[in-house]
């Protein structure tokens, strides 16, 4: 059966005005198949099960996207870092702390895919292509075909520096596909951190390998640009005691669409999503989807998420843990939460446990509501005003998920950017 009339022509319109990159026969193999997959399956649309929350057609588009450059915050600009910076999704050297940290092997996504024998030969669309079962991912096998940029990190001990890297925009119309490739060997563990959007139209991989007892800690922001269209993809393979944690703090944009796939194959393995979202407006849509997969003996996963809404802003979350047979001792945790700020705002949700062991504990739950009357008339008789008010009642809300953040300085960073911004 082929595919709708509608979804073929969006498929072959915005293949039609893209360029294979080349590199190594292995390289290219990978992305034939992945480009086979896009063509197979199609882009998204609204029709799609994980789609039909969000319309992807300002992502699929065949005309660039258009937005005008904007300077976007650091939150992590008074942290002691080593900056790699991309400019409309290219690696910009000049502005980038190149060579990297001791115990980091740093090689950029162009220069491993070229070499015939590089280790990113093993990483590289493997974890893409095994994150499109049962769920198709068709943006991010887009991604796979024709990233032509990004990083490729080996770990190789325990960095106490963290790895910052920063997006930014320079063209008006600016289409981007980055890659990065991350492999932890066997007890590293990394900070990388990411700033900005970058493009226009952004679309982002992360393929992360987190060997036994590694630790990988992943912290970003997506700033303020008001018509920004963003995906992006990390997909996660995790070996015996190691960690995983990420968190993403969201604010405005017009539209972001941010998934996490995680594979637990090593007991007593601990992964932690987490995310804020603040919007308003009409035009305004943030989806997070996330698909957690335990198949391992007793493992540990947390997926925290807080939106706040307003003036007809839109958020979703759609998330899944899976407990494979034998995964026993799963513990598994999943909570998504909106707060909506007046009658306009939307919040659509759909969280998901399928679960194949009987020893396991695993909850889901999701709400949606306004700020407490009671809360707010508490703080306005102690004479805080109400803006103030507000803003202190939403950062209360959005404190369990930011409490998912290990490093607390990093997570005072991002309170007090968060305050900012709420101020404005």
């Amino acid at each position: 059966m082929g595919l709708p009339k509608i979804k073929a022509d969006t498929t072959t319109a915005l293949l039609a005005n893209l360029v294979l990159p080349k590199g190594a026969p292995w390289a290219d193999a990978v992305r034939a198949a992945a480009l086979a997959r896009v063509e197979t399956d199609g882009l998204p649309f609204r029709r799609d099960e994980y789609w039909r929350y969000s319309n992807p057609e300002g992502l699929t588009a065949s005309a660039p996207a258009t937005v005008a450059p904007a300077t976007e915050d650091d939150a992590f600009a008074a942290r002691e870092v080593l900056t790699i910076t991309f400019v409309d999704g290219v690696l910009d050297t000049s502005l980038s702390d190149l060579p990297a940290l001791e115990g980091v092997e740093v090689d950029t996504l162009a220069t491993a895919l070229s070499e015939d024998d590089h280790w990113a030969k093993d990483l590289f669309g493997t974890l893409e292509a095994k994150g499109q079962v049962p769920v198709q991912r068709p943006l991010a096998a887009l991604n796979t075909a024709f990233a032509y940029s990004g990083l490729v990190l080996r770990v190789k001990a325990v960095i106490e520096t963290p790895i910052k890297i920063v997006y930014r925009q320079s063209a008006t119309a600016a289409d981007a596909f980055v890659r990065h490739l991350i492999w932890l060997e066997e007890g590293a563990s990394l900070t990388l951190l990411e700033v900005g959007t970058g493009a226009a139209r952004f679309n982002s991989v992360t393929e992360v390998e987190v060997a036994d007892h590694a630790a990988f800690h992943h912290i970003r922001t997506q700033g303020r640009t008001a018509d920004r269209q963003l995906a992006t993809h990390m997909f996660a393979h995790l070996g015996q005691e190691s960690l995983f944690k990420s968190f993403t703090l969201a604010v405005d944009g017009r539209f972001t669409r941010n998934e996490c796939v995680i594979e637990m194959t090593g007991d007593d393995t601990s992964a932690h999503v987490a995310g804020v979202a603040v919007g308003e407006g009409r035009d305004f849509l943030h989806d997070d989807t996330i698909f957690i997969t335990h198949d391992a003996v007793n493992c540990e996963s947390r997926q925290v998420f807080k939106k706040v809404l307003r003036n007809a802003a839109t958020g979703v979350f759609q998330g899944k843990i899976l407990v494979k047979p034998g995964a026993q001792k799963t513990d598994g945790y999943q909570i998504s939460q909106s707060l909506l700020l007046d009658e306009d705002a939307n919040f659509l949700a759909k969280p998901e446990l399928e679960i194949y062991a009987d020893d396991v504990a695993c909850s889901h739950g999701s709400t949606s509501g306004a700020i407490d009357d009671t809360a707010l008339f508490y703080l306005r008789s102690r004479g805080v005003p109400h803006a103030q008010a507000i803003d202190l009642l939403v950062l209360a809300f959005l404190a369990e998920a930011l409490e998912e953040i290990a490093d607390e300085d990093l997570a005072d960073d991002l309170r007090e950017q968060l305050t900012i911004w709420l101020k404005r």
